[in-house]
């Protein structure tokens, strides 16, 4: 099974079998689970899963890596595709868990869409780059804390994290990696407008948010002072200093 990695893609296979039972237990896999796999590679992942749960939904990009994926069970559906463009939630309709040894180059992109783009998964159980890891439950006022960490924290929370060792893959990636765990709690009603204020909000973090959100287009400064007076937040305030919950608190006021 002679397969060269593309870069072009971050492919970095999981080849390690030590990890399986790892990931089995972060994803609380159950007999009766049907779980989505994001690229699945050389399959080593996706014949686990066919071994522990009802129905594997493996997406892959890479149609080269077909015949590889082939006999990973009688359990897996195999669909061929860029996975931040195909319709997943019609793919994977029945899917509750998103169980994956992510691509690094979509991972932080997949994640975010997925919280609103499959409202049917219900946990998460991810392998990224330990800086992804470390991003999703970062605390408000660190370096760390960003776009996708008030994302997913308005919608989920953390169940579990696992370091994991570049060892695990080939090529092995010269960056650490991380095993985290995540459940769906909620989602905000207005969850689209707040991923725009959030994303404004980050894209010129060393400014000030009414400055930000005017850059944007998304309101005056004026507009955007107000708003953050509304939530009890003065205008020198900066997107890094706001907890999750007060976005949307900021984004109802801008409304």
């Amino acid at each position: 099974m002679n397969v060269l990695p593309k870069r072009s893609l971050g492919q970095h296979f999981l080849v390690d079998d030590n990890i399986l039972g790892v990931i089995g237990r972060l994803a609380q896999l159950e007999p009766e689970d049907v779980v989505l796999e994001i690229g699945p590679g050389l399959g080593v992942l996706t014949r686990y899963l066919a071994q522990h749960v009802a129905r594997v939904h493996a997406v892959e990009v890479d149609a080269s890596l077909e015949p590889h994926l082939r006999d990973a069970g009688a359990n897996v559906e195999l669909h061929l595709g860029d996975a931040l463009r195909l319709d997943l939630a019609a793919l994977a309709p029945d899917a509750k868990k998103l169980v994956a040894n992510l691509p690094y180059n979509v991972a932080t992109p997949l994640l975010v869409e997925s919280l609103d783009g499959l409202p049917h998964i219900e946990l998460w159980c991810v392998m990224v780059q330990r800086e992804v890891a470390d991003r999703l439950f970062a605390l408000p006022r660190t370096k760390a804390y960003g776009a996708v960490s008030v994302l997913i924290q308005l919608a989920c929370e953390r169940t579990g994290f696992h370091p994991v060792s570049r060892t695990v893959f080939r090529p092995p990636p010269n960056v650490d990696s991380a095993l985290v765990a995540f459940r769906r709690t909620t989602l905000p009603d207005e969850y689209a407008r707040i991923k725009e204020v959030v994303g404004a909000a980050f894209a010129h973090r060393r400014k000030t948010l009414p400055n930000s959100l005017e850059l944007a287009g998304l309101a005056s400064r004026a507009h955007a002072a107000a708003a953050l007076a509304a939530i009890g937040r003065d205008a020198a305030t900066r997107a890094e200093a706001l907890e999750p919950p007060e976005f949307v608190a900021l984004t109802r006021a801008l409304a």
